[in-house]
């Protein structure tokens, strides 16, 4: 258990409206971005199976957040992913990116519809380049939850993303979530990665315009 003060309710009184000055490591990624070349690798009856894929991800700035005395600033994000050349959605996933300034303690939170959330956590300097967040089954905090089907059949143990920024303006992430799944000894890594190209500009959030 970390150490928290008694005082659970008392807000700070020097929170700054803007939130894209405020981000830490994640001002880098606020925006529209296009990555083309993705690739997924996941579990089939037959074995892995390579699919490239196309993605658009939005990440756009929300107003400062509390819980009594922390103080969190972040990014509300929806990420759509197709094969190439097709309609059909592949992938998508809603969350928030957080940054906590006083622990420095990056947050990344998903929810996809097959029925399965995760929260995800690291350490990262304001400044940093790169940094990797983990989330682990069965834990109270920086957990996932999965519906029963999920857990019975591609239960995921253990989920893990590196972002590394890159001098070109440009941003990629490495994702590797962790399967147990049913019928098979050994743990499934399904692993995805993209590299993202801005196409658009943050919309300021509210409080800030």
């Amino acid at each position: 258990m970390e150490n928290f003060s008694d005082d659970v309710y008392t807000e700070p009184s020097n929170i700054d409206v803007n939130t894209l000055a405020n981000l830490g490591p994640l001002r880098r990624m606020a925006g529209i971005w296009e990555g083309q070349r993705g690739l997924d690798v996941k579990p089939k009856a037959d074995g892995p199976r390579k699919q490239a894929y196309v993605e658009r991800v939005e990440l756009q700035p929300i107003d400062p957040v509390t819980n009594g005395p922390q103080l969190l600033y972040g990014l509300r994000y929806f990420t759509h992913i197709t094969k190439p050349g097709l309609v059909k959605t592949y992938h998508e996933q809603v969350g928030y990116w957080l940054w906590e300034p006083a622990t420095r303690c990056v947050i990344h939170t998903l929810t996809i519809p097959r029925g399965m959330t995760a929260m995800a956590s690291g350490q990262a300097h304001p400044e940093a380049n790169a940094f990797e967040l983990v989330a682990t089954q069965g834990l109270d905090d920086w957990g996932i939850n999965s519906t029963p089907f999920l857990l019975f059949s591609f239960k995921t143990t253990e989920f893990r993303i590196k972002v590394t920024f890159n001098n070109d303006g440009t941003w990629s992430y490495e994702e590797d979530t962790v399967l147990a799944i049913h019928s098979q000894a050994e743990p499934f890594h399904h692993t995805d990665r993209n590299l993202l190209s801005k196409v658009a500009e943050p919309t300021p959030n509210p409080l800030a315009r």
